[in-house]
């Protein structure tokens, strides 16, 4: 019996090969997408899983009374070693790390890298795997380095390099040989080594520390600014470790921090879906929402164009039941066909899937797994997706044409599932409005995201490029910083440059409270603080309000004047920018006041997520910190410039790696989850609409064919040609707009609310929502208008003539 549906399956399809070919690409577009949509959520999802011991892994997370105290991800350094010191019973391993940047050779190779030190027992706590090296003992000796299999192939050629030595040059630009006591293998993407960055940095033992001057900060209750990571013990819950962090911060931590913090366990398994604000958490559950709603699409495409070819097919129903068919019989052959093709569907997605891949990958800014890598695993997801999807898109035509009494089926009646087809058209205005709707969302994101890069960021982001320089902090590296600024903006092709230890990316090296001299302290905004020479403002084309920016001759900038935005002035109540200047105030954490000299417009230091917030800035003299040299370049050819400053680079700093990068590109990466969703929002868009419209082309062509002798009678009578097409056009323009009607509310309630995740948004405008559905709709109108006119003239007779 079963080889016979499938005989008479397979002859039915080849017989409506239009009709098939439009079920398997519509069928086969939503099921690659859903796939690429759920390998790409399921490792997301999987992130961690592969460390160690990781139900009991959990990251000390900092919630700040006062904003701007600190960064949620550090908490105070001591804190995971004195838990394990002093609480055994609960917690059975910790991790810290500090990140540090700055220059690494070997012989004629030098490059800028990320390196992590951190404390020794990183490669036991997670089960890090080794390919060369002993994992005990490989972060246990001073000077010794664990590099990636990468890192290791950049520098030597090969990975068996332990016992050979790479130069890390320190702050204060000495450098030294760094023994390799290990070589990482392989690992995924986790929130321990690749915490900050996506590649693995360089990993040093926490006794490197020193080295870079740092020492300290490993140490003191005063720095929040140090990840911690804790293994408790099995059986133990993370609010058992509640009391203990509180004490512990009661008996070590200063008044100021123990006014204002709490540290809670943030479980490491889940850490990456949650961070900001558990963005990626969201967006997958939008992901995964979309690609359910383009597989439902294609499974009423499936649905309507199996009830509208259900005309030809009601004789061959009767006979079967005449001939003593059962109901469970014709269901079967039904169910038989809508599985075959589903499966075929199915298995072809699996083509289109590596074919995407590439695309998909570059779309969410990751590898997409091909499916050799597990392809017993894609087998059996297309096994399973083609016989769920055959099932439920198949059971509704065969419940309803198997349910049809004989003489109707016989004489061709169609009365019993309403000749008005409700049931088709619910689907597919249902179909109309998650279309709409996709489209919409997708034109919301778009236009939010251009707004990112197209709105006045209060200084100029054109034409600059930022580099990250050697580090000697001390007056002596700063002045000599400043004689080789000035060198290179000799160059005719650089407009202005400027040394500075923070560019406009959000991440401050600090931040400290601010409050006027003879204010209580405890009413002090906590602001971050940004390290700069004079020419910052110049070269980023930040407008000063009132007052003057720190005097152009660097080394006579006193080292206590500061300049404070409007906002800074607005928090310490001050009337006016002008009535700022010439102030005093203070920084906690700073022994001396300092003068106002000036206050600058208010700009996006952050990203739009977040409102502009005071901020204030010192000069570099203060501390003698610096990172980065920012150019203004103002010659059209690029490429040009960058290659002059490069050879200059070379010059004035031998051995240190000129890696540049241009402010548009940093924004970039400050806006990548949204940059991801808009590009996937865009993709289902487009295979939304592709749907529809085949969809719409199936729904005319079986109407057409329906309608045949129809036609030719109405054109006996009298018809226009234009009045027939309005015969097959108005049903979808009800459709279309009944869908309007319910799915653009949707989207300005739904949108609306995302948008409040941002500070400062875009205003949704009903004419952008109306041009949404009148672009759907005029797509829609072409393609009834194209299959229906060719049917208007057709010769009356020869209409009259078709069965």
């Amino acid at each position: 019996m079963l080889q016979n549906y499938f005989k008479i399956g397979w002859r039915n399809l080849l017989k409506n090969k239009v009709f098939t070919l439009i079920n398997i690409l519509g069928l086969s577009v939503g099921l690659t997408f859903a796939l690429l949509i759920g390998i790409f959520i399921w490792d997301e999802s999987q992130i961690n899983t592969d460390l160690k011991n990781i139900d009991n892994q959990y990251v000390l997370h900092s919630k700040w009374k006062q904003p701007n105290m600190g960064m949620e991800i550090t908490t105070l350094a001591p804190l995971a070693k004195t838990l394990k010191e002093q609480y055994p019973s609960l917690v059975e391993n910790y991790y810290r790390f500090d990140g540090v940047s700055t220059t690494v050779s070997k012989a004629n190779k030098n490059f800028r890298e990320d390196i992590q030190i951190g404390d020794s027992t990183l490669l036991t706590m997670y089960g890090l795997p080794l390919l060369h090296g002993d994992a005990r003992t490989a972060l246990n000796k001073p000077f010794s380095v664990i590099l990636s299999q990468n890192t290791a192939l950049k520098y030597f050629g090969k990975t068996d390099v332990v016992g050979q030595n790479i130069q890390i040059e320190s702050f204060s630009r000495e450098r030294k040989d760094f023994m390799v006591t290990g070589v990482l293998a392989p690992i995924p993407y986790n929130s321990v080594t690749q915490f900050v960055s996506t590649e693995i940095p360089i990993l040093l033992p926490m006794s490197s520390l020193g080295y870079f001057g740092r020492d300290a900060s490993i140490t003191t209750w005063d720095n929040a600014y140090i990840v911690n990571y804790v293994e408790l013990k099995k059986g133990v819950r993370p609010a058992e470790l509640q009391k203990p962090i509180a004490q512990l911060i009661e008996s070590h931590a200063s008044p100021l921090i123990k006014a204002n913090l709490e540290v809670t366990l943030k479980p490491l398994k889940t850490i990456y879906l949650d961070s900001n604000n558990a963005l990626i958490r969201k967006t997958l559950l939008t992901l995964s929402l979309i690609a359910a709603f383009i597989v439902f699409m294609a499974i009423v495409n499936f649905v309507n164009i199996s009830i509208g070819s259900s005309s030809t097919r009601l004789k061959e129903i009767g006979v079967r039941k005449v001939l003593g068919s059962k109901k469970n019989q014709v269901m079967g052959q039904f169910l038989t066909e809508s599985t075959l093709l589903a499966l075929f569907s199915a298995f072809f997605s699996l083509v289109l899937y590596q074919l995407t891949r590439p695309i998909f990958g570059e779309i969410v800014g990751k590898e997409v797994r091909s499916i050799f890598s597990a392809l017993p695993f894609f087998m059996i997801s297309a096994l399973v997706l083609g016989l769920v999807v055959g099932l439920i898109a198949g059971a509704y035509p065969a419940f309803v044409l198997s349910s049809l009494p004989s003489v109707d089926s016989i004489k061709g009646k169609l009365k019993t599932v309403k000749e008005k087809h409700f049931f088709r058209y619910s689907l597919m205005s249902t179909q109309f409005c998650i279309a709409l709707f996709v489209f919409g969302a997708a034109v919301i994101i778009s236009q939010q995201v251009s707004y990112f890069f197209d709105k006045d960021l209060g200084y100029s982001k054109e034409s600059i490029i930022w580099a990250a320089v050697p580090r000697d902090w001390s007056a002596a590296g700063v002045e000599k910083m400043q004689t080789i600024r000035k060198e290179l903006t000799r160059l005719p092709d650089v407009q202005e440059a400027t040394l500075s230890f923070e560019i406009p990316n959000g991440r401050a090296g600090f931040q400290a409270g601010l409050f006027r001299v003879g204010q209580d302290s405890t009413q002090a905004a906590f602001v971050p603080i940004l390290q700069t020479d004079a020419h910052f403002a110049s070269t980023y084309q930040i407008p000063i309000l009132s007052g003057s920016f720190f005097r152009p001759v660097d080394s006579s900038n006193p080292t206590d004047h500061i300049v404070l935005n409007a906002k800074a002035t607005k928090a310490l109540n001050f009337a006016s920018p002008e009535a700022a200047v010439g102030q005093r105030v203070r920084l906690q954490g700073f022994a001396q006041p300092f003068t106002v000299i000036g206050v600058s417009d208010d700009f996006h230091f952050q990203s739009m997520r977040d409102n502009i917030a005071p901020l204030v800035f010192i000069h570099l003299n203060t501390l003698n910190n610096y990172r980065y040299f920012s150019f203004k370049i103002k010659s059209k050819a690029l490429n040009k410039s960058i290659a002059s400053i490069q050879k200059k680079w070379n010059e004035l700093l031998p051995g240190a790696p000129f890696e540049f990068s241009f402010l548009d590109n940093m924004l970039q990466n400050l806006y990548q989850a949204e940059i991801r969703l808009k590009k996937a929002a865009q993709l289902s868009t487009t295979l939304a609409i592709v749907i529809v419209l085949l969809g719409v082309i199936g729904m005319v062509s079986l109407s057409v064919a329906r309608r045949t002798k129809e036609l030719g009678i109405r054109k006996v009578l009298g018809a226009s040609s234009i009045s027939l097409v309005m015969l097959f056009l108005k049903e979808f323009l009800i459709v279309i707009s009944i869908a309007s009607l319910v799915a653009l509310p949707l989207v300005f309630i739904v949108m609306n609310q995302w948008l409040q995740n941002y500070a400062y948004r875009i205003d949704i405008g009903w004419v952008s929502l109306i041009s949404i559905t009148s672009t759907l709709g005029i797509l829609i109108v072409f393609l009834v208008v194209l299959q229906t006119f060719k049917s208007t003239l057709i010769n009356p007779i020869e209409s009259l003539r078709s069965e």
